[in-house]
């Protein structure tokens, strides 16, 4: 090798190392870049929501991303501090949310926020209590992001309500009671129409009409599930109509499809061996997934396999599922008159709401929210009072037809009072008006009945029920 060839291989080798030493320079600078960048990467609060309801003040903070969190509660004044990794708030969007929430029926009384360590947030809840606090994070579910959830239960909500059981033996000539369920509610919006109109809306101003209607009734009685614009889970509605010790159980719905063709009301109960459609189906895992989204976890029944208590199970939904299908049947036949009806049976559908074993009950779709002329219809005050009209109807004369043994409305049928019904034991918290009022005679009539001179009565003593 040459003088110049030799001298051209060693600049060649001198330019290679001063390349590779300022790649080896410059590499920590990129890999320091990439972990300060990491480190920075906070997750964004975009809006924040407070929801009253009876069961708890529930708090939703909606996140760009996933977050950890910790929180802990102060006194003097009280306080409960909610520290978030790695958040910041949004915008002067969110900012202004904040400033402008509504507290009114909560322990709150205000909320502040401020930067913490550099990259977390504090949320600060000044309460006019003491709550306890119970916190969870949501994955992304239908139009709803990640949320981080915080519900806050007053000493009165801590305390489990000792439901008084009802002696309907002693309770005679008893009303029939009905749960109306409004579905959806609170951050579960149900179906949404043009215009932002939503499902949870429109089936909660017409369960309140249907709810007036069978109060009104003689010989009924109406428990609403929920009363506003809050979430219940579904296995609450269902225990709430259990508390109650509800005969029916009527959950109100408006439906939705991915084409503003589909229309009219259809009236579901469930259905152990699956749908009866692929519509049926589609719409029963979709009214299912609210409980996901509200925050519903799982519930086991690995222990409760008894043999037993299976087959009494089986006779009980059984029984409940032929009550069922032909109140439903009455009832679509009452709707047909004033409102398209999309199937002219009674549909079978797997509902989580409609599992109530012991108690006949019915999912109605009271018409298509994404039909733009059936969501008019829905909008209209007088249309969901004609639909509250028709489900009572329908309701009644099945009733009427079936009347459970010892309601009033099983002793009207019969046109006399059997043995049985003729006497009243007079429990604690009883007045004779209003044993009065709950055998349809008057004070006047039970007075001279019984040889009362005034209202006095004793627990007890057995008054005799005269011939209204």
């Amino acid at each position: 090798m040459n003088r110049a060839t030799q001298t051209g291989v060693m600049r060649r080798a001198r330019r290679r190392l001063r390349v590779a030493i300022k790649l080896l320079l410059l590499a920590p600078l990129v890999w320091t870049a990439d972990i300060t960048a990491a480190s920075n990467d906070q997750a964004t609060i975009e809006s924040i929501r407070v929801r009253p309801s009876p069961e708890r003040t529930r708090i939703v903070l909606d996140l760009s991303q996933p977050v950890q969190h910790t929180l802990f509660s102060l006194s003097n004044p009280k306080r409960l501090v909610i520290d978030i990794e790695k958040a910041k708030l949004g915008s002067e969007r969110a900012k202004k949310i904040i400033e402008n929430l509504n507290y009114r029926g909560t322990p709150i009384k205000g909320m502040r926020t401020a930067a913490r360590n550099a990259h977390d947030l504090r949320v600060v809840l000044e309460l006019d209590e003491q709550v306890k606090p119970r916190s969870f994070v949501l994955q992304p579910i239908l139009q709803y992001g990640h949320r981080l959830v915080i519900d806050l239960y007053e000493v009165a909500q801590q305390i489990t309500p000792i439901s008084k059981q009802v002696d309907r033996i002693s309770k005679q000539m008893r009303d029939v009671v009905v749960a109306v369920d409004a579905g959806h509610g609170g951050d579960d919006p149900g179906a949404i129409g043009k215009g932002n109109f939503y499902e949870k809306n429109a089936v909660l101003a017409i369960a309140k009409k249907l709810h007036l209607l069978f109060e009104k009734e003689p010989g009924f009685k109406s428990v609403l599930t929920r009363k506003g614009d809050y979430y219940l889970a579904h296995r609450k509605r269902t225990e709430i109509a259990r508390q109650q010790q509800a005969d029916i159980f009527l959950s109100i719905h408006a439906d939705a499809f991915k084409t503003a063709e589909a229309s009219g009301a259809s009236v579901y109960a469930i259905s152990q061996k699956g749908a009866t459609s692929e519509t049926a189906r589609w719409l029963a895992e979709k009214e299912n997934s609210a409980d996901l989204i509200g925050g519903v976890g799982a519930v086991s029944l690995d222990d409760k396999d008894d043999l037993l208590a299976g087959v009494l199970l089986d006779l009980s939904m059984t029984a409940s599922l032929a009550a069922s299908l032909d109140m439903g049947q009455e009832v679509l036949n009452a709707i047909k008159p004033i409102n398209k009806l999309h199937k002219p049976r009674v549909e079978q559908a797997a509902f989580l709401v409609l599992k109530s074993p012991d108690i006949p009950s019915l999912l109605i779709e009271t018409g298509y929210i994404s039909n733009p002329a059936e969501a008019r219809k829905l909008r209209s005050s007088a249309h969901q009072q004609k639909m509250a009209n028709a489900i009572f109807l329908g309701v009644k004369r099945y009733i009427e037809s079936n009347p459970p043994a010892g309601s009033f409305i099983a002793w009207r049928k019969q046109g006399n009072r059997t043995e049985g019904v003729e006497t009243y034991k007079i429990v604690r918290g009883d007045t004779l008006s209003e044993i009065a009022l709950k055998h349809r005679v008057s004070a006047t009539q039970l007075k001279r009945a019984n040889g009362l001179v005034n209202d006095t009565i004793k627990i007890g003593q057995l008054l005799r029920i005269p011939n209204s």
